[in-house]
């Protein structure tokens, strides 16, 4: 039999094979791995359909591969070999199909235009017209999922995310070795999400960035009195991990830095639950895993999670599951050095931390100028949902927070 890519799931049409674990003469069983296929920010596992003999291979690490196209073929023993799974783990959404909206990529979503017989446009608020606009899209060709057609900003999202070819994708080539001697190496699948989601936040979120400093000097004081005891117990006490018991603490303090807008329903989303999304440097780009529960963790606890985590994501061995879900962002670049930054806000989230590094600086006490660590902090917010006066409280209880970080929640 001959196995080919089975559908991905939502909206994905293909991918690039990563990894071929088989060759031919290889004896598989059915559901074993065959290949490991890279789509947006995820690698999930293609397996067997069937048990038997790989008797040829059609795909080679780095090519794309589109769905239906030739993976393997396979001598099945024993008679006819089982039909292909209809859906591989999902790439792209991971939703299971009750939650997948109504507006799910189907094999004519490309061929979709809206039509009115009085020639009107397609309904859409005001908002969803100017993040279309921005990026360059034609709204007429998102199915709307609402009455009439009705095109919301989830709907958008979910064309943007689909591999189609936009304004922006149909530009014409330039051939810059006319002027000088030029290399190419192919965008990524990861690369290519990574532009996507930043392009539409930046599109569709009206960002400010509140910037301030905190004192850490104490607290850089409290950190290297207890590595060692933390070290003993296969922990890594960082600056991130206090960082996640701060901020966890002053979400449930400040309730609109952990909510979401669900634009469909008009609604404000207050979310009890805690999810802290890690923004990872990897080498091939940014991942945003998400620590579950930082609230109910200890610091002990975090500090054992966080360079583990870190370390399956920079190996791609993260599940899509642990990318999604996440209630606030934090992205610390004080080990790669820099200061005050403007982090993106990752939607549907409506804000996000960066940390600089840590720099000493002269600073009045009482009567006295001593030198004090002090790190810098910006903090990206979504201004439909976040106002400057919270976003200046939220920091400063952050920045008091680090200052005033109590040894009790250290001591193991």
């Amino acid at each position: 039999m001959i196995v080919t890519l089975p559908r991905l799931g939502e909206g994905a049409e293909s991918g690039t094979a990563v990894n071929v674990l088989v060759k031919v003469g290889d004896v598989i069983k059915k559901d074993q791995t065959i290949i490991e296929l890279e789509n947006e920010k995820a690698v999930a596992p293609i397996p067997s359909p069937a048990a038997g003999t790989v008797t040829a291979v059609h795909v080679n690490a780095g090519d794309k591969v589109s769905v239906g196209q030739k993976l393997i073929t396979l001598d099945s023993a024993g008679g006819e070999a089982a039909a292909a799974p209809a859906v591989v783990p999902q790439l792209r959404s991971g939703r299971r199909p009750e939650q997948q909206s109504k507006n799910a990529a189907a094999p004519t979503a490309e061929d979709y235009v809206y039509h009115s017989p009085s020639g009107a446009p397609p309904p859409a608020s005001p908002s969803v017209r100017k993040v279309a606009r921005e990026l360059g899209i034609d709204l007429a060709r998102v199915r709307g999922s609402e009455a009439g057609g009705r095109v919301t900003m989830a709907d958008l999202r979910a064309y943007v995310q689909r591999p189609q070819r936009t304004a922006a994708a149909a530009a014409p080539s330039v051939d810059f070795s006319q002027w000088g001697p030029v290399t190419k190496k192919p965008v990524t699948s990861l690369r290519k999400a990574i532009g996507k989601q930043m392009a539409l936040s930046w599109a569709s979120v009206p960002r400010v960035t509140q910037f301030d400093e905190a004192d850490i000097t104490d607290l850089m004081a409290l950190k290297q009195k207890y590595d060692a005891a933390y070290e003993q117990k296969g922990a890594k006490l960082t600056l991130t991990s206090f960082a996640l018991v701060a901020v966890a603490e002053l979400l449930k303090q400040h309730p609109i830095f952990n909510a979401s807008l669900d634009e469909a329903s008009g609604e404000l989303v207050f979310k009890q639950y805690y999810h802290i999304g890690i923004a990872v440097d990897t080498e091939q780009g940014l991942i945003v895993p998400v620590l579950r529960d930082v609230d109910k963790k200890s610091l002990l606890q975090l500090s054992k999670e966080l360079p583990e985590l870190a370390e399956r994501t920079r190996a791609r061995k993260v599940a899509l599951e642990e990318l999604k879900g996440g209630t606030f962002s934090l992205s610390n670049q004080g080990g790669l050095g820099g200061s005050f930054f403007t982090p993106i806000v990752n939607i549907p989230e409506v804000a996000i931390l960066g940390i600089g590094r840590g720099v000493l600086k002269p600073a009045v006490r009482g009567q006295a100028v001593e030198p004090r660590l002090m790190l810098p902090l910006s903090l990206s917010y979504d201004h439909r949902i976040i106002d400057g006066g919270q976003a200046a409280r939220f920091i400063r209880d952050l920045s008091e927070a680090f200052e005033q970080f109590p040894e009790s929640k250290v001591k193991l």
